[in-house]
């Protein structure tokens, strides 16, 4: 499981909640980006194995106080390895998504705290934040 979180003025948080942006559904286009960088994270980071996953989760949390969005992916394979770069570059992507889609509206966006809340299996084992 990996987080992080994109910042932005209080304008574009509310042109994503009401689904108006130009460029369609913002989480929406978001959540299949990470999806599908979730499963090319191999092609993607050098020395990186490719993993059969058997989940791959994505939410989004809208978070009016701090004018962000945060974003969690959850990802799963019934191999002993851990999955954890693929859910980083999931996150990663998804926010980079986000950029993208709304950087006409504002480009001063950030992306910021990207990091792993828990691991399991692979060679170091179980790790939780």
């Amino acid at each position: 499981i990996a987080t992080g979180r994109i910042e932005m003025q209080p304008a574009t948080l509310a042109l994503i909640a009401s689904g108006g942006s130009k460029k369609g559904d913002v989480l929406g286009v978001a959540r299949i980006a990470a999806i599908m960088a979730a499963k090319k994270t191999s092609e993607l980071i050098p020395l990186c194995h490719p993993l059969a996953l058997t989940r791959v989760a994505v939410e989004f949390e809208l978070l009016a106080a701090d004018s962000a969005v945060q974003c969690t992916a959850t990802v799963e394979t019934v191999g002993p390895t851990g999955v954890e770069m693929e859910a980083l570059t999931a996150v990663q992507v998804a926010l980079l998504t986000i950029y993208d889609m709304c950087k006409a509206a504002d480009k001063r966006m950030v992306l910021t705290g990207v990091h792993v809340l828990e691991k399991h299996g692979g060679k170091s084992g179980s790790f939780v934040a």
